[in-house]
């Protein structure tokens, strides 16, 4: 289990890097900005596997399906619903619901120790805490709780998948075919002016959400999933806004309050916690083709 800790652990404080980012690409068309990352970082996964021999691997139907849900839910409607669920309240809401993710991962282990769900709940805790309540509304309320099924779904549905492909294989395939899927959406809320030529910040924004957040992330992620386990894994989560806190005060966009660092110190907690439940007994999972 030890050595899938530092891939979770990272993946997860660099996806909270994205609140730090994010700025330097808020006034780019919000879908087209969102396909352009997936299809750079799709290129750059693809363009790994060649020299790491990982050829193309025909999929089942079943395995297609998960594959196409694990875009659908865990790439699109993730993206989507944060977007909506900002625009309508905030980030804060949107913050403290995905906040329990560690808690619904645990339960999704069908039978959690205590002391993982223990260390769960003092994770989610901390994260809320790090978050803040804010205000909210019922229309953020509900795109919040959408991301919340986009956000669990990314994991989950990443598991069947894993074996057979590894981590590398179900990261470029994934966000390959989210591209076609965020056109999609794009022309319906944007229409053709969901593109235009980036500003050079824009543009080192969007390479660092696609090297850092995406390629980097995922593949650190999907390779700690298998070995953790996805209660064990999702405790890691309440790392995204201690990433968010780091970030923000390195760029000095924003200095941490006192009730952000007492809710990273709960989420270090509860990590902690959790890590001394007894795991259950699984296989490591090893990405086929050598890699992750």
């Amino acid at each position: 289990m030890k050595h899938g800790i530092p891939g979770a652990s990272s993946a997860m404080f660099l996806v909270g890097t994205l609140a730090g980012v994010s700025g330097l690409v808020a006034a780019y068309p919000l879908y087209g900005g969102q396909a352009v990352r997936y299809l750079v970082a799709a290129a750059i996964l693809l363009l790994i596997t060649r020299p790491l021999g990982l050829r193309f691997v025909r999929l089942t139907g079943r395995e297609t399906l998960y594959l196409g849900l694990l875009t659908l839910l865990g790439l699109v409607l993730f993206n989507v619903c944060v977007i909506e669920a900002t625009r309508a309240a905030g980030p804060a809401l949107v913050g403290t619901v995905l906040g329990t993710v560690p808690l619904w991962l645990a339960l999704a282990e069908g039978r959690p120790s205590p002391r993982l769900l223990a260390g769960a709940a003092v994770v989610v805790s901390g994260a809320t805490l790090a978050t803040g309540l804010g205000s909210g509304n019922l229309p953020g309320l509900l795109w919040s709780l959408g991301a919340l099924v986009g956000e669990v779904a990314f994991s989950l549905l990443a598991i069947p998948l894993l074996p057979k492909l590894g981590a590398i294989r179900v990261s470029a395939y994934s966000t390959a075919l989210a591209v076609p899927m965020l056109l999609a959406v794009g022309l319906v809320a944007e229409g053709t002016a969901m593109f235009r030529m980036p500003t050079v910040p824009e543009a080192l924004g969007f390479a660092y959400m696609s090297v850092v957040i995406t390629v980097l992330a995922f593949f650190l992620w999907y390779s700690a999933l298998p070995r953790l386990g996805p209660g064990t894994a999702g405790l890691f989560a309440g790392l995204i806004p201690v990433g968010a806190i780091v970030t923000g005060a390195v760029l000095g966009v924003a200095m941490p309050t006192a009730y952000d660092l007492m809710g990273a110190a709960l989420v270090i907690a509860g990590i902690l916690v959790g890590l001394t439940a007894p795991a259950p007994a699984r296989e490591p999972v090893r990405a086929a083709g050598g890699g992750a």
